[in-house]
């Protein structure tokens, strides 16, 4: 497919949005930049934080009812809910997406934002989302999703970037080729010999694992200890570098 793609947001699903939000911000040295009074209408509400020019979202139903109370329920809690991807024509993926046997779940038109969001059973592991911004192909331009002055709130102090994206199945290699095609990305490997797809500004990593979800997220930050520190300060069960938040582990790199 011709045209850019880069992943624009990442959204992880919570019972409640407090404390996991708080959490984040604290251990990671974000900022929220916005919450969005638009998803009440879903029965959520939500908040996003930049990671350098990627959002992290996270969402929390608060009536029954949802799709992410019901992804909730299914996955018990475990995994990431969405990876949006910004390109330049999100109906031209929307009807790949569609030829391919991906059903479209809903179509998002709030100028000058237009998003296409394509089934999480199709996707397997996770949503995917597709959209377009005019006048934001700069990747600090509008995003209306993230509000009129998401720039402002970046922080780089402590998290310089979110680096990659972990996917766990008990088939990686076939993952990897359905999100691929999906995506419109050839399936590379990385350097420890795992499939991948590579975006210009970061990479999802396919693993073995006991189901298809979204299961972590990498980081590059100032100071590996410090962040794993304020992890278990508020405590988050810890791993080597890595703990686990959100339904997903937030792994560490310096």
């Amino acid at each position: 497919m011709a045209g850019y793609i880069r992943l624009r947001q990442i959204c992880l699903v919570a019972s409640q949005l407090e404390p996991v939000i708080s959490d984040i911000a604290g251990i990671m040295g974000l900022n929220v930049c916005y919450r969005d009074g638009n998803v009440a209408k879903y029965g959520l509400e939500n908040a996003l934080l930049p990671v350098d020019t990627i959002l992290l979202e996270v969402v929390a139903p608060f009536q029954p009812g949802t799709a992410a109370g019901r992804f909730l329920d299914k996955t018990g809690g475990r995994g990431g809910y969405m990876a949006i991807f910004c390109c330049d024509d999100p109906d031209q993926r929307g009807r790949h997406a569609e030829k391919i046997g991906v059903r479209i779940a809903n179509v998002i038109d709030h100028a000058p934002y237009h998003g296409v969001q394509l089934h999480p059973r199709d996707c397997r592991a996770a949503f995917i989302e597709f959209n377009h911004t005019d006048g934001s192909d700069d990747i600090l331009g509008p995003y209306p999703p993230a509000g009129p002055d998401w720039q402002r709130s970046i922080r780089k102090d402590i998290t310089q970037a979110l680096t990659g994206v972990e996917m766990a199945s008990p088939q990686p290699q076939a993952l990897a080729e359905h999100w691929g095609r999906i995506i419109g990305i050839s399936v590379t490997q990385s350097q420890s010999g795992e499939p991948e797809l590579k975006l210009p500004n970061c990479s999802f990593r396919f693993i073995k694992g006991a189901s298809d979800i979204m299961s972590g997220l990498r980081f590059r930050v100032s100071d590996v200890a410090a962040v794993r520190d304020a992890a278990k300060k508020r405590g988050c069960a810890v791993s080597g570098d890595s703990f686990w938040l959100g339904g997903v582990m937030f792994q560490l790199a310096a």
